[in-house]
């Protein structure tokens, strides 16, 4: 029925058209537009005399009256009035010079034209609480740090700025930072992010902190936080995910970094043209960072019609750069030998966990990411299993593939003794510690025995570094009282056990270590979890030298939290007192402050993993 009305109507409008084309030519503009408006008909003048008055001021137009029905159109102004210039100087209009030098993003800054949020006002997310892991997920809990004083955190974050001896130190320290929350009470949360991801990056974790920035939005990021984004990016080789922080944040920076990001930026948003005279210009005033320009124009110019053809010569490069180092990784660029064998820990690290790398060289940096807690077991364990399955098409790694292979038949060969044969051999490799954390799972897969005694300590301490204290307590019965492993047991036992005088001599007199160090971290370890009463720690502090309760400002600050039943805080501190570049940097008397205030927030299972390591890496 409807249809039928649309084709009655249609006819109806199609004969009406023929009617008036019959008639007369139709105008296509809507009525009134294009016709003269009709002259007003002139008032008539009165005859009478009027009194003398005031000049009359000049009438303002009216508008003509649109017919009926008609569209209204919007009159042209007769009077736009004066233009106020009181505030426009011509020396602020730049030349057209001025205009040439200046970059994409300076002239969308001059015309008004950079967008102030990359997403909707409605899609804006709070920064009430920041972070990327829940406390369900195993964060810690949201309002831990709402209302502790701002200057104990903003110390403690500010002066974490260099990588952890502890592997189990380092997982928390990264766990507690990437929680998801609140900041101290006065302090502002976007600072608290730029220190957390701060932090992070110093750590070597620049995948978390990466995480972690982009849990802010752009339009509210600080100078701080777009510093530690940059540090992000650049230490995973994502050099266009910085675009977004780039392009929309509110940076002072003007050095030559910032500069290169501008442009590369500006090529893959499609101003390529722009982008590489920007970096053309930038290659001529620049002597010392030649290199680095270069790789940045080769990285713009993958980007739409910019393609263009850059030679890259490493041959008077003597030291390398983070920002060179990234862009190198991300083009796939080869870096000479000479300059990979000198490689400090930032960019094994760093190298370890870039994708892009071929598995040759992301294994030069492996055991120092699993010894420094960045790698788990499990990843180690899936990175050798890539080198093993694609053996074949590797060169100049035989040496890895043979490592590989010995990984693969310590977990699947059927005799126990070939396993654990080929988990001794595993362990010969540059870095012992990145050994015990690659066969943590194989060793938890042997049957405690007899006949492997000799290795038992070795094995406890490769199923520690995976936290798998359950599996390392089956080996209570075949490890001899006194002996390491069995300090290792008295320490990650998930039951609070006493360890006696008699138990603490036995270690002690057959402790071979330097300087007894295993002794006095055992006890360390032990008096921080209540594990030996006041009369052995008084005795055993004495006959090794330590002190362990000496108060320094540090160790007020770790207790005063602990008393508070302040995990966050505690954890954070207690990362602060782990700084350094080996685990011969860490006392006695830093391990029983770190263990005991560990313990007294409920991280029980933490401090007794890091309380093991800590004899175990003696």
């Amino acid at each position: 029925m409807k249809r039928g009305y649309l084709l009655a109507g249609g006819a109806l409008a199609l004969c009406s058209t023929l009617v008036m084309a019959q008639s007369a030519p139709e105008s296509l503009l809507p009525p009134g537009v294009g016709q003269p408006a009709p002259t007003p008909t002139p008032a008539p003048v009165p005859t009478a005399t009027r009194a003398p008055s005031a000049p009359a001021a000049p009438a303002t137009p009216v508008p003509p009256a649109q017919p009926q029905g008609s569209a209204t159109v919007q009159p042209v102004p007769t009077d736009p009035g004066p233009v106020d210039t009181s505030g426009v100087s011509l020396s602020d209009i730049p030349s057209v010079e001025e205009l040439e030098e200046l970059t994409v993003d300076e002239l969308d800054d001059l015309l008004g034209l950079k967008p102030r949020y990359d997403i909707p006002p409605a899609a804006r997310r709070s920064t009430e609480r920041v972070g990327i892991i829940d406390e369900s997920e195993g964060g810690l809990p949201v309002a831990s740090l709402a209302r502790q004083p701002a200057s104990i955190v903003r110390a403690a974050l500010v002066n974490t700025n260099q990588p952890l001896v502890s592997r189990w130190g380092h997982i928390l320290v990264r766990r507690a930072l990437a929680s998801r929350l609140a900041a101290p009470e006065g302090m502002n949360p976007v600072e608290f992010a730029a220190l957390r991801a701060s932090a992070l990056n110093a750590m070597g974790e620049h995948s978390a902190a990466r995480a972690l920035v982009q849990d802010v939005d752009t339009a509210d990021y600080s100078s701080e936080l777009i510093d530690a984004a940059i540090d992000a990016y650049v230490g995973t080789a994502d050099i266009t995910g910085a675009c977004p922080v780039v392009r929309l944040g509110r940076a002072d920076r003007d050095d030559v970094q910032w500069e290169m990001f501008e442009g590369i930026c500006a090529a893959y948003a499609g101003e390529t043209t722009a982008a590489n005279n920007d970096l053309r210009r930038l290659l001529s005033r620049t002597e010392e960072d030649r290199i680095d320009v270069l790789l940045a124009q080769r990285y713009a110019g993958a980007a739409g019609q910019g393609r263009r053809a850059v030679t890259i010569e490493w041959d008077d490069i003597e030291a390398m750069n983070p920002w060179r180092f990234a862009l190198a990784n991300a083009l796939g660029e080869p870096i000479p030998e000479g300059l990979l064998e000198q490689l400090g820990p930032y960019y094994l690290k760093a190298g370890a966990s870039t994708p892009a790398l071929p598995i040759v060289r992301r294994l030069r940096g492996a055991d120092m990411a699993a010894a420094a807690g960045i790698f788990s077991s499990a990843a180690m364990v899936d990175l050798y299993s890539q080198l093993y399955a694609n053996r074949e098409q590797q060169e100049d790694a035989d040496a890895a593939i043979a490592r590989a292979a010995r990984l693969r038949d310590a977990y699947v060969d059927p005799d126990a003794n070939a396993r654990l044969e080929a988990i001794r051999d595993v362990w010969l490799g540059d870095d012992e510690y990145a050994g015990l954390v690659l066969t943590a799972y194989a060793s938890a897969r042997l049957t405690p025995s007899d006949d492997f005694e000799g290795d038992a300590a070795q094995l406890i301490a490769s199923m520690l570094t995976a936290g798998l204290d359950r599996d390392a307590m089956r080996w209570a019965n075949v490890v001899e009282e006194g002996s390491e492993g069995w300090a290792l047991l008295a320490l990650a036992n998930p039951q609070n056990v006493a360890v006696t005088d008699g138990q603490l001599d036995s270690f002690e007199n057959g402790d071979e270590s330097s300087g007894q160090r295993k002794s006095k971290m055992l006890l360390a370890g032990l008096a921080g979890l209540g594990r030996t009463n006041a009369d052995n720690i008084a005795e055993y502090s004495e006959r090794l030298g330590v002190n362990l309760r000496a108060p320094t400002a540090w160790t007020r600050m770790i207790d005063k939290a602990a008393d508070a039943n302040n995990g966050a805080l505690v954890v954070m501190l207690a990362g602060l007192g782990m700084q350094g570049t080996s685990w011969d940097q860490m006392t006695a008397r830093h391990l029983y402050h770190i263990v005991s205030a560990l313990n007294r927030v409920g991280l029980n299972a933490e401090a007794r993993m890091i309380a093991a390591e800590a004899v175990a890496r003696a």
